[in-house]
Order: C-alpha cells, then sequence, then structure tokens
C-alpha cells in the first residue's frame, strides 16, 4: 500500500488494520508525520505540532493490540487538537499574543478522553484569535489557506483542523463551533464536520472565551464514519461542565449504516431571511436535495416565517468578547487582531438592555424553529452562501454581486448554535473553478444519531473523497 493512500485512509479502516496488525500504529503515525513535515509548510494547519508525543502514544497503541488487551476506538488513529482547547504540556495559545507562550497543565476533558481512547495526537490546528471569526489566520502562526485553492480562505474558526483531515494530515480532527466554526471550514475545505447538540460534548476548562451557551465540540472528518467513531469517543456527560447532556446510551458507529425507512425532510434556501446565495451554491445544494427521495423519504420545501437573528446573534457575540477581554484591552491592544479590537470596543458600547433584548429573540426564533420540526425530522440548507472566499478579508461585501450584510454568507449556521440543534456540513459538489460546497443537515435537538444515518446515506449516495486537492 503507497503511503499516500495511507494518508487518506478513514480512521474506521485504520483501526481495523491496526487491530488486525496489518499495520500498526507507529508505521501509520511515521507515514503522517512525513505528510505533515511535506504539506503543513503550504498549508500551515498546524500551529503546534507535538511528534515525540504522538509516537511515544503510538507505541502504547501496538503494545495494547500486542498484549491482546481490550482495544478502545481509537486505539493508534492520528488525531489533532484545535488550538482553543488546551492539551497537558503542550503549548495552547487561542490564536493570540496575550497566550502566546502559555503551557497548560491539565487537560481539557475533551482531550483526556480522546488521549484514553488511544489515539495519538499529533498537533494544535490553527484558529482565529479566540475563534472569533469565520476565518483562520492570526498574529502568530498566520494565514491557513483552502487546499483546493491557496488564494482562498480555509474557513473559521475550525480552518487548521479542515485543511489537515483534507490535505491528508490525519483523518481525526477536534473542532469547536460558536457560530458555525465546525460547519463553515468543513464546507469550505470539502470535510464533513458535525456540530453536536449543544452539552453533548462537555467543554471543561470552560475558558472566558468558550462561547458559554453557544459553542460546542465536534469532529471534522472526511468520513461520516469517522464522526460517529470520533462522537462516541467524546460524548457523555461531565461534572465539571453544567450543560453537559445525561448520556443517550447510544453507540453512533454501530447504528451508522441503518438507514430509517421514512423520513420527513423540509428544505430551505433563506430559512426565512437570508437575503441571497451564491448561483452555484443553489445549484449545488437543490440537485443534492432530490437524492433524498431516491431513499423513499419524503421531501418538500419548508416555509418559514420573515424572522431575521442576525442582529442578536451579533449582539451577544460582540457583547460576550467585549467584556471578556475588556481587562486585556489596554495592555494588549496593539497585539490583538484589528478586527477583535473593533469588536471589542463595539460590543462595550452596547446599552445593558442589549443582552435581554438579544435572549428574547433567541427564545423567539427557537419557537419558531421548534414549530417547524414538528412537520419534518430533517431540515435540509446550504452550509453558507457562498463558496470559500478570497483570503484576506473577514467576509464577502457582495453575493452575486448584492450588497451584504457581515453575517449574510454564514446565515444558514449560527442560527443553530442559538437553537442547540445538531448540524453537519457534508459536501454537495463543486463550483466552476473547483471549490467544494456544502449541504447542511440539520436534527431535532439530541437526534445527532439520525443526522449522522442520513448524512451516511447520502455519502454512501454521493461520495467526493476520491478528489484530493492538488497543491504537492
Amino acid at each position: 500500500m503507497r503511503k499516500y493512500d495511507i494518508c487518506f485512509m478513514s480512521a474506521c479502516d485504520m483501526a481495523e488494520k491496526i487491530k488486525n496488525q496489518e499495520l500498526s500504529s507507529e508505521e501509520i503515525t511515521e507515514i503522517i508525520i512525513e505528510r505533515i513535515e511535506k504539506t503543513n509548510p503550504i498549508i500551515n494547519a498546524y500551529c503546534t505540532t507535538t511528534f515525540d508525543l504522538g509516537r511515544e502514544m503510538a507505541k502504547i497503541a501496538d503494545e495494547r493490540v500486542k498484549r491482546n488487551e481490550k482495544i478502545p476506538l481509537l486505539n493508534g488513529i492520528p488525531t489533532s487538537i484545535k488550538d482553543l482547547v488546551p492539551v497537558k504540556g503542550v503549548r495552547t495559545t487561542y490564536g493570540s499574543k496575550i497566550y502566546e507562550h502559555n503551557i497548560p497543565e491539565d487537560d481539557a476533558i475533551v482531550v483526556k478522553r480522546l488521549k484514553d481512547d488511544g489515539c495519538v495526537i499529533l498537533g494544535k490546528t490553527n484558529t482565529p484569535e479566540f475563534g472569533f471569526k469565520g476565518v483562520t489566520d492570526n498574529l502568530i502562526f498566520g494565514v491557513t489557506p483552502n487546499p483546493w485553492d491557496l488564494e482562498k480562505t480555509s474557513g473559521g474558526s475550525s480552518g487548521g483542523a479542515a485543511a489537515s483531515v483534507v490535505s491528508g494530515m490525519g483523518p481525526l480532527a477536534q473542532g469547536s463551533d460558536g457560530g458555525g466554526s465546525i460547519r463553515h471550514p468543513a464546507c469550505f475545505c470539502g470535510a464533513y464536520g458535525l456540530k453536536p447538540s449543544f452539552g453533548r460534548v462537555p467543554i471543561y476548562p470552560k475558558t472566558s472565551h468558550s462561547g458559554q451557551t453557544l459553542s460546542v465540540i465536534g469532529p471534522i472528518v472526511r468520513y461520516v464514519s469517522d464522526a460517529a467513531l470520533m462522537l462516541d469517543v467524546m460524548k457523555g456527560p461531565f461534572e465539571g461542565d453544567r450543560h453537559s447532556l445525561p448520556e443517550d446510551h447510544i453507540k453512533y458507529f454501530d447504528h451508522i449504516n441503518e438507514k430509517p425507512d421514512k423520513l420527513k425532510i423540509g428544505y430551505t434556501l433563506d430559512l426565512g431571511y437570508a437575503k441571497v446565495v451564491d448561483d452555484e451554491v443553489k445549484k449545488a445544494v437543490v440537485n443534492s436535495i432530490h437524492k433524498f427521495e431516491s431513499f423513499g423519504w419524503e421531501v418538500e420545501e419548508a416555509k418559514f416565517k420573515e424572522f431575521d437573528p442576525s442582529m442578536a446573534f451579533s449582539t451577544m457575540w460582540l457583547i460576550m468578547f467585549g467584556y471578556e477581554l475588556k481587562p486585556n484591552l489596554k495592555e494588549w491592544k496593539d497585539k490583538i487582531d484589528t478586527d477583535l479590537v473593533t469588536w471589542v470596543e463595539a460590543g462595550l458600547r452596547f446599552p445593558a438592555s442589549s443582552l435581554p433584548d438579544a435572549m428574547r429573540i433567541r427564545s423567539q426564533f427557537y419557537q419558531s424553529i421548534y414549530e417547524t420540526f414538528k412537520n419534518y425530522d430533517i431540515l435540509l440548507t446550504p452550509s453558507t452562501a457562498v463558496p470559500a472566499f478570497e483570503s484576506g478579508i473577514t467576509y464577502p461585501s457582495k453575493i452575486n454581486g448584492i450588497d451584504v450584510t457581515p453575517t449574510a454568507w454564514q446565515a444558514f449556521t449560527f442560527p443553530f448554535n442559538f437553537t442547540g440543534h445538531p448540524a453537519a456540513s457534508i459536501p454537495c459538489g463543486w463550483t466552476n473553478a473547483g471549490l467544494p460546497i456544502g449541504l447542511q443537515i440539520v436534527g431535532k435537538r439530541f437526534q445527532e444519531m439520525l443526522v449522522l444515518q442520513v448524512s451516511k446515506a447520502f455519502e454512501e449516495r454521493a461520495p467526493w473523497q476520491d478528489k484530493k486537492p492538488k497543491f504537492n
């Protein structure tokens, strides 16, 4: 088997080959490390590598197999951790000069679970400062470009995570999502990214920049089954996170191939308020929607009342960053991303009434989604309103030649951070320029299993993994 093929192998296949001793974790790890050393100077997906730690973990994984011990799900599988998540003894910067030399003394709970399950951690992936925006660059590590076009953005804030898996630098990447930060880069880079229900994967410690009731942790992968595998390990309650959900007693990986007999699926190209969607995105999404009918599932357009939650989301986001970073502003202002400084200063200008007003609108929007899901099992939307845009800007100012607001390109993602519903981005087509297009699959609250099953069915009908970027 060629080294190149191993770099793009699924985590499920890797796990099986390690378990059967067809390949060792140490062999796979060295091949992935070689790939990172070759590719990362171009893609800049990893901001900090932990190759020595990874080699130690791979050796332990192989010894576990040789001793015929119980083999955990992720035994020996190369994995990356986003640089917003602490790893004991490994520099964790949050993409900020403020924490440029920060070395955590403890693992985040999700890292501990991944380690305990035998994965091989090869490093931290790049993110914008505190994950505040939907593109990936910062003042420490620079830009993570799109593997399909180095002049385009990889998305964010999990841009390093998505770029790493698409570029063959490991099959599993841990991402996080406060407004689309798993789904944006998965869409732009051509990966599968799942934002679980809020609370499904615990967040601890909760840093002051964790998004509070908006952010979740989830997988970014090349294969849907790998997302189920990774989520099985990361999910479950943790007492330190008061928002964490009780155990659902479901093994996602064991049931992912079970295709539901009957489903009613609604689709929307506007959610009732999105003003414009790129023509190529719209065409690819509409073509993909009809593929679900081939499974015998009922598909129809879902109608929404015009209800725009954009300002409420922006208000909460800006106020959160404003008051969390206010103590750092005087000392660090000239070393913080200028866009973030603008956000912080804007957040500090909001009157006290802005937050309860935003929370009221959030509750009203949740009610509208709740009413919609009375009629449907699954909701389909574009993942983003545009394909990957030019690197160096925070958002496109026009879509289809029409002037748009800063949140217009991400109009389909942040609403489901507001509501807490599980939502995945899956590749569904390509632009004429060869950029990936994403379809968002949204489930009812706590219905990750159904989202994964529907995603797996679509993947089998419209696989995309044969396409690989050709930058090197």
